[in-house]
């Protein structure tokens, strides 16, 4: 059945005809473009019908409401997304290296917003980019949920590139540095992929964890590659594997207790520059047999004073004993604290337990100063914090993302974003940003100036493009080198210039000459 004459009478736009969509609904009656003409050979010139441009719905012609276009955003935050930026030129130009342009400027946007969000999901990348200078830092990176799916699980699958990136790190570390391979476990929630294997060390609600090891700089503080296992895999036979793909000649192994340097023998005796370190149990019978706790000399790091011993053991490797006088303080108070009101006092196993307050003990096949040994214990847990803070959320279950590769892709990403963060809290803190706010309080800073899109990458104090930004965040700009200051005239000084003092110049005399008595001029 046609259209009703009366639907086909109501006033509407030429080269128009109208159709019947079936149904008993507003829309039934679609009013559609005449958008070309089919010529058929023999016959008539026959019409072609284009887009729905209204319907006819109650007797009148109602167009359709075309959906407004979304404006691209005219201001975007610039401080934060500067500051990863101009510390990441490097990793950019080694990725460009690497990988495709868009692959390497979609990589290199994803590490900047993890470290600007700390745990940004994915769904939340594209948004987050396009409202900063994120986009313009990093052109064409596709950020869509499922790019970025897709993206992780070819990084993840792609070794050859992976190991190339990581080669270029390694090279970068000059021969002088103290090259220290660690571990560290991320927990992960996620139940639709093999590799999150229930970890040893902890079984709670459920809880999955994968170890990543990763070589780092102790110079630096930097990472240099990264190696993603199983949670339940040992440390050390880990190692092994880290190793031999990544190629690692030289540095020193850090081991767990309990894992002793037997557990890498081979790849010890096939790379001569490897070395190893691995803290010592307090029960271990050579502390007492070398007399580790007569302590020898004593060192500075920072406000810590710390008494040290070395020892040569038969082998030709080394013992090191340290005590931090801070730390022995700390741990003989919860110590003491730790006995109940109205318990006897055991002063034996006190007069015992008082010698270990703050004390470790290493071995290694080494000969370290204790100072760069003490340090490299020390301060690894920073860049384990910053490891751990740039675990995400995958959403594995509302993506096609599953499987080991696109968590390997993920932390190949986290490993760039951590990178950029130990830098940012390296150059901060050596300007004593650090001391006057936390981390997080300066990266919220930094993102609450705003630019104009339009505005030079080049930022000046007092160009027309900045958009409400506060005089104190100007400030922690201008002193990262993320906007060039304000040269103001330095003001006059007021009266007659000063002659140098240093300058002596012979007084001129007043009055008239006097005459030299003794000379032979005189009348």
């Amino acid at each position: 059945m046609g259209v009703p004459e009366e639907i086909r009478k109501v006033p509407r736009p030429t080269n128009t005809v109208v159709l019947d969509n079936g149904g008993d609904g507003p829309k039934r009656y679609a009013v559609r473009e005449r958008s070309s003409t089919k010529y058929v050979p023999g016959g008539n010139p026959q019409p072609r019908n284009g887009r729905v441009i209204g319907h006819i719905i109650d007797g009148v012609f109602v167009p359709v409401k075309e959906e407004p276009q979304a404006e691209e955003l005219q201001m975007l935050s610039y401080g934060a997304a500067a500051l990863v930026n101009s510390v990441s030129q490097d990793l950019l130009a080694d990725l460009r290296d690497v990988f495709p342009i868009q692959e390497a400027h979609s990589i290199m946007a994803i590490a900047a917003l993890r470290v600007i969000k700390p745990g940004i999901s994915l769904s939340r990348l594209a948004s987050a980019c396009q409202r900063s200078f994120v986009r313009v830092f990093y052109p064409g990176a596709v950020l869509s949920s499922d790019s970025v799916s897709e993206l992780l699980e070819n990084i993840g699958m792609d070794e050859e590139k992976r190991r190339e990136f990581f080669q270029k790190r390694m090279r970068a570390a000059a021969k002088a540095h103290h090259i220290f391979i660690d571990s560290t476990l991320k927990r992960n929630n996620s139940q639709v992929n093999d590799l999150m294997d229930f970890s040893c060390r902890e079984r709670v609600e459920d809880s999955r964890d994968i170890s990543i090891l990763y070589a780092y700089s102790f110079e630096t503080m930097e990472p240099l590659c990264v190696g993603v296992f199983p949670g339940d895999s040992i440390d050390a036979t880990s190692c092994s594997t880290f190793i031999r793909d990544n190629d690692i000649c030289r540095g020193t192994v850090i081991l767990d207790k309990g894992f002793g340097p037997g557990s890498i023998a081979n790849e010890l005796k096939e790379r001569p520059q490897l070395h190893y370190l691995t803290p010592v149990k307090p029960g271990d019978t050579r502390i007492r047999t070398y007399d580790m706790l007569n302590y020898e000399g004593v060192f500075k790091d920072q406000e810590n004073l710390v008494l040290y011993k070395k020892g040569t053991l038969e082998n030709g490797h080394f013992l090191y004993a340290l005590k931090d006088a801070e730390q022995a303080i700390v741990e003989e108070s919860r110590y003491l604290a730790s006995v109940e009101d109205g318990e006897e006092f055991d002063k034996e196993a006190y007069a015992k337990k008082r010698n270990t307050f703050g004390v470790a003990v290493f071995e290694s096949d080494q000969d370290l100063p204790p100072a760069v040994l003490y340090r490299s214990y020390k301060d690894r847990w920073r860049l384990e914090h910053v490891f751990q803070q740039h675990t995400n959320d995958l959403e594995l279950t509302k993506t096609n993302a599953k499987g080991v590769f696109t968590i390997i892709g993920s932390e190949f990403i986290n490993f760039i974003a951590t990178i950029a963060s130990a830098r940012i809290l390296k150059k901060a803190g050596g300007l004593g940003l650090l001391k006057k706010l936390s981390y997080g309080d300066l990266m919220d800073d930094l993102a609450s100036a705003w630019r104009r899109a339009d505005a030079p990458i080049e930022a000046k104090s007092d160009d027309e493009y900045w958009v409400h930004t506060d005089d104190l965040v100007m400030e922690e700009l201008e002193l990262l080198g993320l906007s060039v200051p304000v040269l103001r005239p330095e003001p006059k000084k007021r009266g007659r210039p000063r002659k140098n003092s240093d300058v002596s110049e012979p007084r001129r005399p007043r009055g008239r000459p006097r005459k030299n008595p003794e000379s032979n001029d005189a009348p």
